[in-house]
Parts: structure tokens; sequence; C-alpha cells
């Protein structure tokens, strides 16, 4: 059977159905899939109770699996799911929610900022795979924004003085944001700023889209103040309403997105419990520009973005 694709919103988001993703992908879908990302770049299948196996097989239909170290888990026993499988949910090890000050929970309030999901890796992700296994009971819609459109809305003068900037971008300025301070000096020494363009061009059908993030602390060249001016007068205007798609979970959706070309967030939703969601990320295959070493001097107001 032929997938159906159909229209959420006409300018980035449709419901795929007519597919099973528990069963082994063929090219045909791949395809069409793939071709369905380039056009939309949100992608939602409703009803797919997926294991872990399973969605994480769905994933390498696409390219390689991101292995994630670091971030809201520093301990290996904290692990609560296998490697390959980055755990977004608000729960332990035993399957409760997280207690109000667990240091895991209050790094993933950094979730809830505006972001494009790994932009502070030096060769930032291609797809993120979002699988509700328990979506919140009140709240905790995931919001995206199009990068696309928000670009092609900007006037000829701000096209031209965004072309060829270059950000830094790092888990530590997003965090920092929020007045998150406790970092390793192993995280610190990880999560040091990568440089990324600021106005990317998709490799297949060649549009242009801002690329933003609340990872991002300064522009390369520019005085923090007015990068950081510029950057919050971008991420305003691009997630603007007429921008913005809002997923409502349901039992067992699963979401792709192209972080190339959206950026996204989480809403706030009823702690008390359980959220299971649980991602897979396609690796990128490119740099954005040319990588150098960034050492804490060259960043005014030191690594930590605060």
């Amino acid at each position: 059977m032929t997938i159906t694709i159909r229209p959420i919103d006409p300018s980035f988001a449709a419901e795929v159905s007519d597919i099973d993703l528990r069963a082994p992908l063929t090219a045909p879908a791949v395809a069409a899939i793939e071709a369905a990302m380039d056009r939309y770049a949100v992608l939602v299948f409703h009803d797919q109770p997926v294991t872990d196996e399973q969605q994480m097989a769905f994933t390498l239909g696409f390219g390689s699996i991101e292995h994630a170290q670091g971030g809201n888990i520093t301990r290996a026993d904290e692990y609560r799911l296998q490697d390959g499988m980055i755990d977004v949910s608000n729960l332990d090890q035993s399957g409760r929610p997280f207690d109000r000050n667990d240091r895991r929970r209050m790094f993933n309030l950094g979730n809830r900022l505006w972001h494009s999901d790994s932009s502070y890796r030096a060769v930032p992700a291609r797809y993120s795979l979002l699988s509700a296994r328990t979506p919140a009971g009140r709240g905790g819609d995931t919001e995206f924004a199009d990068m696309r459109a928000a670009y092609e809305a900007l006037d000829d003068e701000m096209r031209a003085l965004i072309e060829d900037l270059v950000c830094e971008h790092s888990l530590l300025y997003s965090r920092g944001s929020m007045g998150f301070s406790g970092f390793s000096e192993a995280e610190r020494e990880a999560f040091r700023p990568v440089r990324q363009r600021l106005v990317r061009v998709h490799p297949v059908t060649g549009r242009r889209s801002l690329y933003l993030s609340s990872h991002i602390g300064t522009i390369v060249g520019w005085p923090v103040p007015e990068a950081r001016d510029l950057v919050r007068d971008l991420t305003e205007h691009a997630t603007q309403r007429r921008f913005v798609y809002a997923h409502r979970w349901r039992h067992y959706d699963l979401v792709m997105w192209d972080n190339r070309q959206t950026m996204h967030r989480v809403r706030r939703f009823d702690e008390s419990q359980p959220r299971d969601m649980r991602r897979t990320t396609v690796a990128g295959d490119a740099m954005t520009v040319a990588q150098e070493q960034v050492l804490s001097r060259e960043v005014p107001g030191g690594r930590d973005g605060q």
C-alpha cells in the first residue's frame, strides 16, 4: 500500500498514514518520507505503538543514529533507556516523576526554550523522531517553528545583514540563561562552543532558512550584547504564530522533524504525572561552517554564557 501524506498546515506539517513503523521500511517508503520531510519538515505518525528497538530500526532507515553523551544524565546508573534512545521524559530509573529539585529535571527545563536538537555539536543533527509512550495528561504540547518561512519573511536589508554570520552554540548558554550553573569540568569541556552558520541552505530544495536556537551565545566578531539582541529579535520574528505548528500529543504518536529547517520547544505540563517521551536522532553528515577551537577567552563572559 502506498503511504498517504495529508497536510496539516500547508506550509510545513503533515500527517502520514497507511504505514506501520513496526515493520521493515521499504525503499519506496523511505523515498516518500524523505521527500515529505524536504517539503514539510514536520511529519506526524498516529497510532504507532513501537518498541525502542523498532523505533531505532525505523530511524536507521534515514541515516546513522546520533549517540549523545552528557546533558541531564551525568552518571551511568542514571540511564533509564538503552544507548541510542534519548530520554526526554520526566521519569527516574524506577519510572517515577522527578522530584522538583532533581538535577535532571532542572536540566530538562531547557527543552522549554526554542531550540534545534544538537546545534551545539560540531556536526548538528539531521532528523529527530519523538515517540509518545505516555503523553502528559495536561499540557506538554510540542511547538514547531518553520525557519524557512521565517527567513523568507525577512526584508532584504536583514537578509543581507545575516547572510554570512556565524554563531556560537553551546548547552552551557541555553542552560545558563535559565540560571542553571551546576556544570562539571567534564561538561564544560564537552560542551565548548561550536560554530554554526546563521543562514542554512537545504541541500535538496535549495531553500534558505534561519538556524536559530537557545543554544546560541554570541555571533563571531560581534560584541556579545549586540549579538544576543539580534538573535532575540530574530527568534521573536521566527516564532510568531503564523510560523508555528503546535502538536497536541496522543498516545503512541510519533513525530519526525528536520532540525535543519525548524525549531521546537515543549510547553509546560503537570509534572506530578508521568510523561514518557523517547527520542531517536538521525546524525548529520556535514558541518555548517569550518570549525575552529573556541577557548573561553574568545567568548566574553566565559563559556557558561552568564
